[in-house]
């Protein structure tokens, strides 16, 4: 997956050193985090997204490295690998929202094989181009609805 910079973003270098880390298990915690993308490279800091009120994992987490060699590195090394039992999906944290939610370069992909995962999905599609996020919809077991979306 490609670095946002190379494909003409015009946010700032310190941005591109923020990964978001997704599909994370309730158990994960920055600490965990950290053992894992520290691994890659020094790790500036580390937030797991919480409900407000319950501070229930939201399931999703934000890692910043200092360097944008050691967020590209974690995305390369890290991206579909397992944390706490489940297989994480990363991805460049895009912090201007008509990135993350213009349906350009979206695409919907049915009748998916019940064996198809994320990185499966996602290995078939970078043939094609940079991948910004891929995901294969599941349901509360965690098994394939059929269907999926890759930006």
């Amino acid at each position: 997956m490609a670095n946002p910079a190379a494909s003409g973003g015009a946010a700032t270098s310190s941005q591109f050193a923020s990964l978001y880390v997704g599909d994370l298990s309730d158990e994960v915690s920055e600490t965990k985090l950290y053992e894992v993308f520290n691994a890659v490279g020094p790790v500036a800091s580390i937030r797991v997204c919480r409900d407000s009120t319950s501070r229930k994992s939201l399931n999703y987490a934000y890692v910043n490295f200092h360097q944008v060699t050691d967020a590209e590195r974690a995305l390369d090394t890290l991206n579909y690998s397992s944390i706490e039992g489940k297989p994480c999906r990363i991805m460049w944290s895009h912090r201007d929202p008509s990135l993350r939610k213009g349906a350009s370069g979206n695409v919907f992909v049915k009748n998916l094989d019940r064996s198809i995962d994320n990185k499966a999905l996602s290995d078939t599609f970078s043939l094609f181009g940079n991948i910004l996020s891929c995901k294969v919809a599941t349901d509360d077991n965690g098994k394939s609805k059929g269907y999926g979306f890759v930006h």
